[in-house]
């Protein structure tokens, strides 16, 4: 079994941080390296987003504060695709009847 693949950012926009690095602005979708779209399906070529492999998923997400100081938008569908909520219990009938 593959391991887990790290999802990174494309966005619509970019500005350049004190320390001269290329950070995202803009809406912003999660993009997996090696692909051509994003993960709630936009061709990244049609909607011309700029790519960010260098910054991950969880470094945009407001609370986080890392790359997230010119971030207008987290696309909803990106992040309930990356962050998945683990399965904590499998139903169960708990009385059958006979």
């Amino acid at each position: 079994m593959a391991g887990k693949r790290q999802a990174a950012v494309a966005a619509s926009g970019s500005w350049t941080d004190p320390d001269g690095v290329r950070a995202p602005a803009g809406e912003v979708h999660a993009w997996l390296a090696g692909t051509n779209q994003t993960l709630c399906g936009l061709a990244l070529s049609r909607t011309r987003l700029l790519r960010f492999p260098h910054v991950p998923w969880e470094e945009i997400i407001p609370e986080s504060g890392g790359w997230a100081d010119r971030v207008q938008r987290v696309c909803p569908r990106c992040d309930a695709a990356v962050r998945r909520r683990p399965r904590a219990h499998r139903w169960t009938r708990t009385s059958p009847r006979p």
